[in-house]
């Protein structure tokens, strides 16, 4: 057996959180992604499952038995982390009995493109890409394993910015024509801590369900606006401020301006879960300045828009959603 893939890794500008409700979200694919690679080897009957970082550097090594995916001749210390793949390989052939029924040895490989702190979907590629490997839906494999929305599976494959939902709970995402203008004046910034974005919804699903979808039209409409209709950094930025608002509403959280950057100039918005990975922020200021302003208080990977974008724009989404 030889087999290869590679999987975009995602950022949500809009809609986190929400998008479990049904609010449209604008999210990007990212140039940085996972590769994997499977291809046989001479332990009979054995998995072998190596998985570098961006360094190249093995971050997980272990084995699993073919037959059932027990977990055998693995570290203790990654023992967690054998269990979730075991979780994941398991789904998969509950989708596919036959999936990897083979007496022959098979050895893995997985390389990120991205430091896995930076949360960028070390998860979620993986998910797609064992999918193609077995040929399952990748929602459903989702929906068996690591759970979430499934936008992050919808930007895996995605050339450039996407529209995604959940209508009736089912996942759909169309190609959105966001290319702003002032594109060059956006910036990603690495907060430097991993946020766990399971557990970050546990805290939001808590909220009265009337509490959350009060909002969530708005929030639907401020997705579409910014998608499709926001020319100036200064359209943009209000909206983005009163995105921030509405989330902070229901989560009861500070904003991440208010925790390291109330002295910034320009605005700031978290992305995905709030209290990690990174933020988007906007400066009518240069590269330059903005860079040392971040820089001088700690946060030292800011990353510009077009550097950590996947693909140019592409024709109008045929979405819509009421005023």
């Amino acid at each position: 057996m030889n087999f290869s893939i590679k999987a975009n890794g995602k950022l949500l500008l809009t809609a986190e959180y929400f998008v479990m409700d049904g609010a449209t979200a604008l999210a990007i694919p990212t140039r940085f992604g996972q590769q994997l690679s499977a291809k046989d080897a001479d332990k009979a009957g054995i998995l072998q499952w190596q998985s570098f970082d961006s360094d190249g550097q093995i971050w997980f090594e272990g084995n699993f038995k073919l037959a059932d995916f027990s977990i055998s001749d693995t570290a203790q210390e990654q023992l967690k982390i054998a269990e979730n793949l075991q979780k994941l390989l398991l789904a998969a052939r509950s989708l596919n009995p036959d999936f990897l029924l083979s007496e022959k040895g098979l050895k893995v490989e997985t390389r990120l493109d991205f430091p896995r702190n930076w949360g960028l979907g070390s998860s979620s590629t993986l998910v797609y890409m064992v999918s193609e490997w077995a040929k399952v839906d990748p929602y459903e494999l989702l929906s068996l394993s690591f759970k979430g929305s499934g936008y992050d599976i919808a930007a895996a494959t995605a050339e450039g910015p996407i529209l995604f939902r959940r209508f009736n709970g089912i996942p759909q995402s169309e190609p959105c024509n966001f290319d702003p203008p002032f594109k060059n004046q956006l910036y990603f910034v690495y907060l430097n801590q991993k946020q766990d974005s399971r557990e970050a919804l546990v805290h939001y699903l808590v909220t009265p369900p009337d509490e959350r979808t009060a909002s969530m039209q708005r929030i639907t409409q401020i997705t579409f606006n910014i998608a499709q209709y926001t020319q100036t950094l200064e359209q943009f930025n209000e909206l983005i401020r009163e995105h921030e608002e509405l989330v902070q509403a229901v989560l009861n959280k500070p904003r991440a301006y208010e925790i390291y950057f109330e002295d910034f100039w320009g605005e700031i918005k978290s992305l995905g879960a709030w209290g990690g990975d990174f933020v988007l922020s906007s400066s009518d200021e240069s590269e330059e300045k903005t860079r040392q302003y971040f820089v001088e208080r700690g946060f030292e990977t800011v990353i510009p828009y077009e550097e950590m974008i996947l693909g140019q724009a592409v024709p109008q989404s045929n979405l819509r959603v009421s005023s």
